[in-house]
Parts: structure tokens; C-alpha cells; sequence
């Protein structure tokens, strides 16, 4: 287990916590099991030992409570990670990446796929910076860049969606980054056609159908 320091900045001071970095970082995503509190205190100055007046925390978070401070500075705060977890992160979005267009890139020359080896070793004479974000958000400019070392094509999925005027605008952000052209219709709807990479087909529907209640009309398009 991991220990280390989570911090939020209020009222012009920054308030610190010890706490388990894997535990932590799970509630901050999920808010389940809030165990991950190391040392039950609040510090100013958690290096030095310095512990937050009773008067400090009423005005920051309107109580004294030391874990009901600490779920909002794991909420709302900043979890510093390792070293050791940052690298592990990098290495594992890393071979995501490698998985993804082993699956799904070809060379358009030879209509042939590439080998996780020719990929691997693209990304890295190509220098591509691998980020910890979604695939599907870094894959145009992964490829911007690694076609400068192998030619490259993504096979994709065309696909024709109307979206009920209700749901345009929490959807419109999924579909921005495969748009290919779109039409609002007279009853505010949006008819919309996407190019979607084949290996991340299912996961666009499943996010499309969670967000629209399954009320968006689909047509894959030949």
C-alpha cells in the first residue's frame, strides 16, 4: 500500500491529507469505500506536522469533521501520485494504444495490418506522447503523427444518427470527434454521420445509447 499526500487550497491556505493512494484515487472516481484515510487529521503542513485550527476548517468547509473534509478534499482536491504509479499508468495506456491499432490500422499500400512490434516500435521513433486520456479522444493525433513514420489508415465503421432535439446537446461532444457532416432539422433533431474506428464501435454505442436512453436512431452506412 501507497502512502501519500492528497491537498485541496481554500480560504488562500492549502489543506493536506495522508492517505492510502490506491484507496483514495478509487473513491475519487466511484465515491464506494471511503477508507482511505492514513492519519485521522488535517493538516496545513502535513511534512512539517502541522495540524489545521478547528477554526480554519469551519470556514473552509463549513465543519470540523476530519472524514467528512477528507471525502471533499479527495472529491474536490488533488492526489499526488508516484512516480512508480505514473510510470505504470504511461506503460499500461501504452500498450493500449499498441492493442488498438494492431486491431485496427492498416497500410493502405498493402491493405495489410501492422504487427504489435511495427507499432511499437512507430510510436517511438515517431516520439508520440501518449497521454492518460480515452483512446478514442487521442487517436487522430496519434496518427497525425505516427503516419510521418509508416503510412497509416484506420478502418472505421460509417454510421448515420439522428439524435432527438432532447439529448443534441449532451451527445454533441461524443460525436464532434468523428463528424463527418450534419444536418439540424426542422424539429431541432440532428442527423449526423460519423466515422468510427471498427475496434471502438461498441463502446461509441454503449456511451450513445447511455446518454440518449437508447432513443437515437442508428444506420450503418455502406
Amino acid at each position: 500500500m501507497t502512502q501519500t499526500i492528497a491537498r485541496i487550497k481554500k480560504i488562500g491556505k492549502e489543506f493536506e491529507i495522508i492517505v492510502n493512494m490506491e484507496k483514495a484515487l478509487n473513491f475519487k472516481k466511484s465515491s464506494s469505500d471511503n477508507d482511505f484515510l492514513e492519519i485521522d487529521k488535517i493538516f496545513l503542513d502535513s511534512k512539517k506536522g502541522f495540524t489545521a485550527p478547528k477554526e480554519d476548517l469551519i470556514k473552509a468547509f463549513g465543519t470540523e469533521d476530519v472524514y467528512e473534509i477528507s471525502k471533499k478534499i479527495v472529491r474536490e482536491g488533488e492526489i499526488l501520485l508516484t512516480k512508480e504509479y505514473r510510470d505504470k499508468q504511461q506503460d499500461k495506456k501504452f500498450n493500449e494504444i499498441i492493442d488498438f491499432l494492431s486491431r485496427n490500422a492498416i497500410n493502405p499500400k498493402t491493405g495489410n495490418p501492422y504487427t504489435p512490434h511495427i507499432i511499437k516500435t512507430a510510436l517511438e521513433e515517431a516520439g508520440v506522447n501518449i497521454k492518460n486520456t480515452p483512446i478514442e479522444e487521442q487517436i487522430p493525433e496519434i496518427i497525425g503523427k505516427l503516419s510521418k513514420a509508416i503510412p497509416l489508415k484506420i478502418e472505421t465503421r460509417k454510421i448515420k444518427i439522428i439524435i432527438p432535439a432532447i439529448h443534441t446537446g449532451q451527445v454533441y461532444g461524443i460525436l464532434s470527434q468523428y463528424k463527418e457532416k450534419e444536418n439540424w432539422l426542422n424539429d431541432g433533431s440532428l442527423e449526423v454521420i460519423v466515422n468510427v474506428p471498427s475496434g471502438t464501435v461498441m463502446n461509441f454505442y454503449e456511451k450513445l445509447n447511455s446518454i440518449t436512453h437508447g432513443s437515437a436512431l442508428t444506420e450503418e452506412v455502406k
